[in-house]
């Protein structure tokens, strides 16, 4: 048995408290604050009613596998309720999918790429994944959630976090983007009005695909040969961007995250009392794009915590968001 097999259990024992992931961090007024019981059981994530799951690539493609090698993919509950509620998590992903959920009236041809987060550990299936598709399909567009291989480690050299050379994760969400675009008419889509929203570590991801017209993988296919980077993006509570090695009042980015003046049109929603990814996050990203000359906008909350999702909680943000990105995605001409 790989070393993996002991290390990455433990590492995602301590992920679904919610500290280690991003997921559900503990301030005053967070939306976790009652621990229930941990369930994990081996077997592959099924997507919720009228969603229909298909591979990001085909069969016959190798691919490099997460930190666990071969352990079978199993299902399981973070322990913090989040607006009184658990949340529920896949993970020991080798073969990533992309769960397309269209919207039964009004079709404006938009189409959102859902990056859940979970650290890199797991994926948050329900709190940043269907709930979020439920209510896109509600505004008339195609919602696509991405199970995205995991886990995979931030490796630390001299006890600061680096990015991995390689990270799965965003391989995946090109390969996801891609395939809508070639996929367009078919999914009764507008391959000009795809975008993408994510949250902490698919926040993440989100900046990442936004900033970046190569793909990091070989090409495979058609599919990649559309471009990777999505029309607009919206990234919510965002990690692993800021570098704080200097000092409180600095605001500059890791140098693994790079800009480009081609990012999209960029909606940063974040809490100011979120402990697990501090406010300096999302307003050094926010600054770089604007300095970069992309349109930017940057919706700030005293309270709400870290990975609130959609669930509606005494915190204002937690219901005022969504009616923040419809009004967004109407001024850019999306809705």
């Amino acid at each position: 048995m790989s070393l993996f097999r002991f290390v990455v259990p433990s590492l995602l024992a301590i992920c679904i408290t919610g500290s280690a992931c991003g997921q559900a961090s503990k301030t005053q007024s967070s939306p976790a604050e009652v621990e229930v019981p941990k369930e994990e059981r081996e077997g592959v994530w099924q997507s919720t009613a009228g969603g229909v799951q298909v591979p990001l690539w085909p069969a016959n493609v190798p691919l490099a596998k997460p930190d666990t090698g071969d352990q079978l993919e199993a299902t399981g509950n973070g322990t913090g309720l989040i607006g009184g509620r658990r949340w529920r998590w896949v993970s020991y992903v080798t073969r990533p999918t992309m769960t397309i959920y269209k919207p039964k009236g009004r079709n404006t041809g938009t189409t959102m790429l859902v990056l859940p987060g979970g650290g890199f550990s797991v994926v948050a299936t329900d709190l940043e994944g269907t709930e979020i598709c439920d209510w896109v399909v509600q505004q008339g567009m195609t919602c696509a959630m991405l199970k995205y291989r995991v886990p995979q480690a931030w490796p630390k050299v001299d006890g600061k976090q680096q990015r991995p050379k390689v990270l799965l994760a965003l391989k995946d969400a090109q390969r996801a983007m891609g395939l809508l675009r070639q996929r367009a008419s078919s999914y009764g889509i507008d391959p000009h009005k795809i975008g993408v929203i994510g949250f902490s570590a698919g926040a993440y991801l989100a900046a990442a695909m936004s900033n970046t017209e190569d793909r990091t993988y070989p090409i495979a296919d058609a599919a990649d040969q559309q471009s990777p980077r999505p029309d607009f993006a919206i990234v919510a509570y965002t990690a692993r961007m800021l570098d704080n090695s200097k000092g409180r009042n600095h605001l500059e980015l890791q140098p693994w995250v790079k800009i480009s003046a081609k990012a999209p049109p960029t909606l940063i929603l974040h809490a100011m009392n979120d402990d697990m990814d501090d406010i300096r996050q999302p307003m050094a990203y926010a600054l770089a794009l604007n300095d970069a000359g992309v349109a930017v906008d940057l919706r700030v909350y005293a309270k709400g915590g870290h990975a609130f999702g959609m669930r509606p909680t005494a915190d204002p943000i937690t219901t005022e968001w969504p009616g923040q990105v419809k009004q967004w995605l109407h001024n850019i001409g999306l809705l």
